[in-house]
């Protein structure tokens, strides 16, 4: 079986979105559907939720899960910006029995990296490509032609003694009420420090912040091009789809063999 269409889920720290998306084409089927992130955002709370979803699409199908933290083999290992009491929670299981159905966690900003790097501003692209996705905290993804290196959590490394997500985030635009301008100067700190650690050939800007690019890209001065991505805030929930569809088929060839 070919998956044309899985149901793609983004968990975020303000709103949980999911749609309907067409894998082959990229591209959501359907109207995104949002709910606010639970408070305290624990994770029975969220699974309640990521239901709430699959049952508002009438969904039986795959489904993919972008999540804000580390992911090793479905388990999450680090949660920032939700609570403490996700790590080591096997969330592959959680989820499937919550939905009755297939479903597949990957970290939320490689999920958004993959979607550019096949649909958006990084197809085709040879070379070393981070994507930093900007909103509640700073994701990081690394490509290096084509190819993912999964859960680079660089968003916090220090800056000025703290994670860089607390000092360079859009979450800390606003909480420190910055002009775009002032803001970009404290964002361009954070890519020069991404260059020193790891010389990309180009910058890929995701998140919600990436619908304001034209406020900011401007008063950015790094070595490698700065491009804004295009898939927007859609980029989560199409790679979150591409990862269901992709162990999909991992688990095929292994019952083949």
């Amino acid at each position: 079986m070919k998956l044309k269409k899985v149901l793609g889920i983004d968990i975020g720290g303000s709103g949980v979105k999911g749609a309907i998306v067409h894998t082959k084409e990229g591209k959501l089927k359907t109207k995104r559907y949002r709910i606010p992130t639970p408070q305290p955002a624990t994770p029975e709370a969220v699974a309640d939720v990521i239901k709430k979803i699959v049952d508002h699409f009438k969904w039986e199908g795959h489904v993919g899960v972008g999540f804000p933290g580390v992911i090793q083999q479905g388990f999450a290992r680090t949660a920032a910006n939700l609570d403490d009491s996700w790590i080591d929670v096997n969330l592959n299981e959680l989820f499937s029995k919550k939905t009755g159905c297939e479903v597949h966690v990957v970290n939320d900003a490689d999920a958004a990296g993959m979607a550019e790097m096949k649909f958006g501003s990084g197809k085709g692209f040879k070379g070393v490509a981070l994507l930093v996705t900007v909103g509640t905290g700073l994701g990081t993804v690394i490509f290096t032609n084509g190819r993912l290196l999964p859960n680079m959590e660089m968003g916090h490394i220090l800056l000025h003694g703290a994670d860089a997500e607390e000092y360079a985030s859009d979450a800390a635009r606003k909480a420190d009420d910055l002009s775009w301008e002032d803001w970009a100067g404290r964002f361009n700190e954070y890519l020069h420090r991404m260059e020193e650690l790891l010389w990309p050939d180009m910058i890929i800007i995701g998140g919600g912040a990436s619908k304001k690019d034209d406020k900011f890209i401007q008063h950015l001065d790094t070595k490698a091009k700065v491009v804004p991505a295009t898939l927007l805030n859609e980029a989560g929930i199409i790679g979150a789809a591409l990862t269901s569809k992709y162990y999909h088929k991992l688990e095929k060839k292994s019952g083949e063999k």
